[in-house]
């Protein structure tokens, strides 16, 4: 059932080669609060803060201050060097309130996770940055849903795989960009 409030995926998955670690979202906001052509495009949320934390030691690394946007090339430029993906759990989607909350996205089409992993054969682990996203990621492959800042494993084809739970990078998840850090950099040290 379509109606004016449903919305494809606007972008492409970023995969880069070697893709290790995949990083899955629920869905991007309205276009209207993107500041760049790209994922996590909202000015207010924390990504790519926690990403300038967590390679860099300085959360506006990533951050163009002036122009209230993000360094989307040196975002790039990073993602491929430690071959970290991106894309999100939904392919279509209806917001029942016309905001930018998990919790008013209704998902009318899933992502095809399983063609997604398929296309990253070196990818080791996944990493869920939402509720929402875990909760149609967990639900497809019948798996339990691990503790924020934890991991659980499961098997993709005869691959063994971790599934990591990491705070939402949205400002509404109520903990400070500092301390959702220190969950990512944990994360990326064990991978």
């Amino acid at each position: 059932m379509a109606d004016a409030n449903c919305e494809s995926h606007p972008l492409q998955p970023f995969l880069p080669e070697g893709c290790r670690l995949l990083m899955l979202g629920s869905f991007p906001p309205a276009r209207h609060r993107w500041c760049m052509d790209f994922f996590y495009p909202n000015y207010i949320n924390d990504m790519w803060r926690i990403f300038g934390i967590c390679f860099f030691g300085d959360k506006l690394r990533l951050v163009d201050e002036a122009r209230k946007t993000f360094r989307r090339q040196e975002i790039e430029q990073l993602l491929r060097e430690k071959r970290i993906g991106i894309y999100d759990t939904a392919t279509v989607v209806c917001r029942t309130k016309n905001t930018a909350s998990d919790k008013d996205l209704m998902v009318v089409e899933p992502t095809d996770l399983d063609h997604l992993l398929r296309l990253i054969p070196q990818c080791k682990a996944v990493v869920t940055t939402g509720q929402k996203a875990t909760d149609v990621f967990t639900a497809h492959f019948g798996i339990v849903q691990p503790q924020v800042g934890t991991y659980t494993t499961f098997t993709f084809e005869g691959r063994q795989l971790r599934l990591y739970r990491m705070p939402s990078s949205s400002r509404a998840y109520p903990m400070k960009v500092e301390q959702k850090a220190t969950y990512y950099q944990k994360m990326f040290n064990e991978i």
